[in-house]
């Protein structure tokens, strides 16, 4: 089996839609999609992956169809009255209409230097032998559970959520989550496009290679319409392991000649203020 992530095209964020960069980015992707050999497509409910999604779905013949649990991975953290938190999460203003730190801070943008200090938001998962995904109790749970943003945050609470709702799906499909890998009940070769957002793709993604999220939310930059390929390989009968064959890949719009947006990106001297910080 074959996954593919695709990123929704450069957003505006307030409206939920693509910018005239999106819709160009979206184009180009779809420009190419054919290539991809998709059976099955999903995306999220939010407007700008549906875009994106709309432009490949014309392009293919296909329609996508929406699950609720692809939309931008919705943790949110409350970072007021912790000194760490307030570092760590620097753009959290305070709010002018309230005089108080914003709530609804996203979990996963912290400063990878808060992330690095603290040894729970890298650590792994830890399964008890014969344990399952389904029955894990809290002292086999990954230290990043246990960190100070989880326990500000529903972040384990949403975790769980869309990674179950993940598994079932793929069981769906023949492979059933057990512990840290795949059991194969009925391989298969198709090929299935997921069109979400960047945020819940590195969840997934921590979940399906049992490492911190935090790990990857630090390391890996998925720009705008970007396609991340995940393959199942099945070196012993009835175990699947995905593993990547793309991450991030923007060749569609080299081909095009169209430059990727900056959106995802942070600016790569300090002293830039025309970049994101």
């Amino acid at each position: 089996m074959r996954l593919l992530f695709i990123r929704h095209g450069d957003p505006d964020y307030k409206t939920d839609s693509l910018t005239e960069q999106g819709r160009n980015e979206a184009e180009a992707l779809a420009r190419h999609i054919g290539e991809e050999g998709i059976d099955v497509m999903y995306q999220s409910p939010l407007g700008r992956a549906q875009e994106t999604a709309a432009f490949c779905g014309k392009a293919l013949g296909m329609k996508a169809e929406t699950l609720g649990w692809l939309q931008e991975f919705p943790a949110k953290l409350d970072v007021s009255g912790n000194d760490f938190l307030e570092r760590a999460y620097p753009d959290t203003r305070i709010d002018p209409e309230t005089g108080k730190f914003r709530r609804d801070r996203i979990v996963w943008d912290m400063l990878p230097s808060a992330a690095m200090e603290d040894p729970r938001y890298l650590g792994t998962p830890q399964y008890a032998e014969g344990s399952s995904s389904a029955d894990r109790s809290p002292e086999w749970a990954s230290t990043w559970r246990n960190s100070v943003t989880a326990h500000h945050s529903d972040l384990n609470e949403v975790y769980d959520s869309v990674t179950a709702s993940f598994d079932k799906l793929l069981a769906e499909y023949g492979y059933e989550r057990s512990g840290p890998y795949y059991h194969v009940k009925k391989e298969n070769r198709l090929t299935i496009a997921f069109f979400c957002h960047y945020g819940v793709t590195t969840v997934l993604l921590s979940h399906i290679w049992n490492v911190s999220p935090f790990a990857l939310f630090n390391g890996i930059c998925m720009q705008t319409t970007s396609v991340t390929e995940l393959i199942t390989e099945e070196r012993e009968r009835g175990v699947a392991c995905l593993r990547a064959l793309r991450i991030g890949d923007i060749s569609h719009l080299t081909r095009e000649g169209i430059r990727p947006s900056f959106m995802a990106r942070f600016t790569d001297v300090y002293s830039d203020p025309t970049l994101r910080h």
